[in-house]
């Protein structure tokens, strides 16, 4: 088979190399490149370069490239004997454009041997320097070039690594040397009047040169200092602060932020126009799971004859249902009341917030106006249901994951759009209560964030409970005929109408960014109507800070209080010492019957990111809890990297998913691979050992054959 042509650069470098090795030793240019021997020979090359200038230069610009790129010790010498046989000026020039050239060489061959494999195998580690590199890689890299105590060869092999530009390293590299290259070439000049290499560089010469280099940075520094001061001309900075901290939404991210400002004693105001605990206590996290357990103890009853329960009898009370789910909402809300936060040492105002300027916030409640001033503020407002533009809709009417809640009657007919997590779990959810059930999604599959296979196990349970799954079905048009409501949807086989008596759609969540005054003040937006913000969940005001859904890129409530750690101690603390968002380990789980659990990558986004990986499995009818249980629909994959135990990614599909996912986050998050995971005791029988069954799954398909060979013999011998 023919080798990939990367390989013959493999075989073609190693080849130079052991060329360029033996060459230097042969000629013993370890001897010859030194200062006596320049000393010696100056008056030849001098005499050489009059005789013969043109080629003199060539050769001397061919070989200081070469032993550039070749990373070949003898660059300083060079340098010298540059000034030395050329003069300054020509010296200069010479050095100046060889040592770019071969910089950039050794650039280009670190970036088409290495990087693909660097970047694929640490790309997780990798991602922040990516980022820095990408955004300030200039300043870094002038920075690096413009200290000669950084081994030059280094930097090009290593920057090789990263994204920046090939064109931007060169022209960096060649204004990032010249200052050095010309002190050398300089003292070239007067050759005689040197004894040791190191008196180029004297202690006092060095450390200019360290100052110089750190120059980018706090040039860097005075950039950003007068885009900051551009930023905030149009507005007029308050003489003092009302507040540290004022945030504005009191769901998971609001609270967590205005939780950690009272705990470090920071004066923080926390403005909430609604409900406290926002969208996740009223309208998703609790109340979801709380039907999802109804519904579920509505199957096992089906399901009873299984166990051994003969003539097991139940009869949906809906109405009991949502009562239930009131209650739960009831229950969990002390916990998010505005007397506990105020308990807490945060001052909580119920109204519309509205920010007026970068530092003040307009709070408009029901019988007065106030206007807060606050040094930083952080954006907390979520999101609201998406409604998708289907003409018909709003005569028909629909419900979202907002309203669904205030049903007390269960409809005949539902059609539930979309096919994400909460379409889902909602549509399983109330086919179990007894609604027919048909769910409508436009792609090829439900939950299309997981592996094609994931999704149909979903898609098969939620059709074994009597759940019309439609994929690649597009809404057309809602319509009322003769009283009776129908959607009408298009696929390949051509339209269809379903008629129904609750039509839920669950197609996604949009940013709330309107009515709070960004629009005014110019904080920016991003393509998906997120508000714009970097690595430190700053906006384009550093002193306003955003979190959850309203921020993205993930719409959970855990990844919601995540973030408003960061936020809250950037905001308060962020002079001293800033923190960037970690997103490196984010778990996620679906609540349908079996759950689907996952944190890390998944076998198509390992693709995509063209990942090698390796998989293994383990299946749950083949755990003794599972089969006791009688809950043996599902399995462990896990992903990780080729011969070795670290995880790349898990998917758990089944019983206890997502309880299942913290032992892999846990070891995710602190470099834990499945060794460690297989040599920690489980208790039996539990589904945690399907953990530990995946694990010595793993360890099985990686023995060494060879020293299980050898051991067999060694018993062999034993025996005799």
């Amino acid at each position: 088979m023919r080798a990939p042509p990367k390989r013959w650069v493999w075989v073609g470098l190693i080849v130079v190399v052991l060329i360029a090795i033996f060459l230097y030793f042969h000629f013993d240019l370890g001897h010859r490149l030194s200062l006596d021997v320049l000393k010696q020979s100056r008056d030849s090359l001098v005499a050489l370069y009059q005789q013969h200038p043109f080629l003199t230069l060539a050769a001397f610009f061919g070989l200081y490239v070469a032993m550039a790129a070749l990373s070949v010790p003898g660059a300083t010498i060079f340098t010298l004997a540059s000034g030395t046989i050329f003069g300054f000026a020509v010296g200069l020039v010479v050095v100046s454009f060889a040592a770019s050239v071969g910089a950039t060489l050794a650039f280009l061959t670190s970036r088409y041997l290495l990087r693909d494999t660097v970047q694929s195998k640490l790309s997780r580690q990798l991602g922040a320097i990516n980022e820095g590199m990408e955004r300030d890689g200039t300043f870094y890299l002038l920075t690096l070039r413009l200290i000669p105590a950084f081994p030059f060869f280094l930097v090009n092999l290593l920057v090789g690594l990263t994204p920046i530009a090939a064109t931007r390293f060169y022209w960096v590299s060649q204004l990032g040397m010249l200052p050095a290259t010309a002190i050398y070439v300089n003292t070239g000049t007067q050759i005689a009047n040197i004894q040791q290499v190191s008196d180029v560089l004297s202690p006092g010469l060095l450390t200019s040169l360290v100052l110089l280099g750190i120059f980018p940075l706090i040039a860097k520094s005075l950039v950003s200092a007068f885009r900051t001061r551009k930023i905030y001309k149009d507005w007029k900075k308050p003489d003092r602060y009302d507040r540290n901290l004022i945030v504005i939404g009191a769901g998971s991210g609001g609270l967590v932020s205005a939780y950690i400002a009272a705990a470090v004693k920071a004066e923080v105001t926390l403005v909430e126009s609604h409900k406290m605990g926002g969208d996740c206590l009223n309208y998703g996290c609790v109340p979801s799971k709380t039907l999802i357990r109804s519904a579920r103890m509505a199957s096992e009853l089906r399901r009873a004859a299984e166990f051994g329960i003969r003539d097991a009898v139940g009869t949906v009370d809906f109405a009991a249902v949502m009562a239930r789910v009131h209650t739960a909402i009831r229950t969990v809300a002390p916990h998010d009341s505005i007397d506990r936060y105020r308990s807490l040492g945060v001052d909580v105002i119920k109204g519309h917030a509205r920010i007026a300027s970068p530092w003040v916030v307009e709070i408009v409640g029901d019988d007065a106006t106030r206007r807060l001033t606050a040094r930083s503020i952080v954006i907390a407002t979520g999101s609201t249901p998406l409604v998708p533009p289907i003409p018909g809709l709003e005569e028909t009417g629909y419900l979202t994951s907002d309203n669904v809640w205030d049903l007390t009657e269960l409809p005949n007919r539902l059609v539930v759009l979309g096919g994400g997590p909460i379409g889902c779990e909602l549509a399983q959810s109330f086919a179990r209560l007894g609604s027919c059930v048909s769910q409508i999604e436009m792609g090829p599959a439900l939950l299309s964030k997981e592996d094609a296979e994931i999704s149909a196990v979903v898609a098969g349970a939620l059709r074994a409970d009597g759940v019309e799954v439609l994929l690649g079905h597009e809404a057309l048009r809602c319509e009322l005929v003769n009283g009776v409501k129908r959607i009408v949807v298009k696929s390949e086989a051509g339209e269809r109408a379903i008629e129904f008596d609750a039509l839920l759609c669950a197609v996604g969540r949009s940013p709330r960014v309107n009515g709070f005054g960004l629009e005014e003040l110019g904080i920016k937006l991003s393509p998906k109507q997120t508000i714009e913000h970097d690595a430190y969940l700053q906006t384009n005001f550093p002193n306003i800070y955003v979190v959850g859904d309203v921020a993205g890129p993930f719409q959970f409530t855990h990844t919601a209080s995540h973030q408003a750690w960061y936020a809250a101690i950037n905001a308060l603390f962020g002079r001293f010492k800033r923190f960037k968002a970690d997103y490196s380990v984010v778990p996620w789980a679906t609540f349908t019957q079996p759950e689907v659990a996952r944190v890390g990558l998944s076998e198509s986004e390992a693709r995509d990111q063209r990942i090698v990986y390796e998989v293994t499995r383990f299946s749950f009818d083949e755990l003794d809890r599972a089969i006791a249980d009688s809950a043996t629909q599902g399995s462990i994959k896990v992903l990780t990297e080729p011969g070795k135990d670290r995880i790349l990614g898990v998917v758990i599909v089944g019983e206890h998913a997502s309880d299942l996912l913290a032992e892999y986050v846990l070891a995710m998050k602190h470099g834990l691979g499945l060794g460690k995971i297989l040599g920690t005791i489980h208790t039996y029988p539990t589904f945690s050992e399907a953990n530990k069954a995946v694990a010595g799954a793993w360890r099985r398909s990686h023995v060494p054959q060879r020293l299980v060979a050898f051991s067999g013999r060694f018993h062999r011998w034993m025996r005799t």
